[in-house]
């Protein structure tokens, strides 16, 4: 017998959205106090020591989270998409709906939490690992929508010292650290000879994941709210290196990290 699981899962592949269905309200726990900037292991394994100290604290932190959502995996071969992997999901047990409380905290909506399906988590959870490693504020400001973040972020672009810089897809190779953005809608890929200013004003619903490795070709990305959970996603680039857009994830934007 097919498991209900694997059916919840097939119907994700067609339609992207959070968990589904009339939900109890979830008493929430009380505020946890600020713990500070989260400090990475001396050389955690894949992260290569020239990295900065947020560098590895921002791919440690994606990596612990991925890990307690129970790896789930994903697999884009073109406009295929696989999940060889299912972990666990935002609405599975209590202390996953928490988890996904803590990063609605980051972004000042502490009375949402993982089953609050309708509320798209994973600005969330970028804005959360930011906070938690240590990036200041003033560089990366912790939003409830990527298009908040990066409509200041490409607006302080050719500030000196800027922290981070935006690049079209065809023109950068994403290095660790860094994050790349998709459109969240599948029917509109970016077209040729766009602009990045004009297209994030036109398309303000979006997804991003951080780069936590890169070998050879393929590239592994982990993100938030991705189908139903914290997941690792890997791509294949094209002979330069640069990401390529597909129909089930339009990749726009590569966000260089230079922390």
């Amino acid at each position: 017998m097919v498991c209900y699981k694997f059916l919840a899962l097939l119907f994700c592949l067609v339609v992207l959205a959070g968990c589904s269905g009339a939900k109890k309200k979830t008493a929430l726990p009380p505020p946890v106090a600020g713990r500070g900037p989260a400090v990475a292991p001396a050389g955690p394994a894949g992260t290569p020591a020239e990295l900065s100290p947020i560098k590895r604290n921002i791919l440690f932190l994606a990596r612990r989270e991925w890990d307690y959502f129970g790896r789930q995996t994903v697999v884009f071969d073109g406009d295929e998409e696989s999940i060889p992997h299912v972990g666990k999901w935002e609405d599975d047990e209590e202390p996953y709906v928490y988890r996904v409380n803590w990063y609605w905290r980051a972004v000042g909506k502490p009375h949402l939490n993982g089953k609050d399906c309708s509320e798209p988590w994973s600005a969330a959870f970028i804005s959360w690992i930011m906070k938690e490693a240590g990036v200041p504020e003033e560089q990366f400001m912790p939003a409830d929508a990527h298009w908040h973040y990066l409509t200041r972020i490409m607006a302080e672009a050719g500030a000196p010292g800027s922290a981070f810089v935006p690049h079209s897809i065809d023109s950068y190779s994403p290095q660790l650290g860094d994050l790349i953005c998709a459109t969240r809608d599948s029917n509109d890929p970016p077209p040729d000879g766009f602009t990045l200013g004009s297209y994030l004003l036109e398309h303000t619903k979006l997804h991003c994941d951080i780069v936590v490795e890169r070998d050879g070709q393929v590239l592994a990305v982990i993100g938030g709210n991705v189908r139903n959970s914290v997941s690792k996603t890997f791509i294949t680039l094209n002979k330069d290196g640069l990401v390529q857009p597909n129909r089930r994830r339009p990749w726009f934007l590569v966000l260089e990290n230079r922390l």
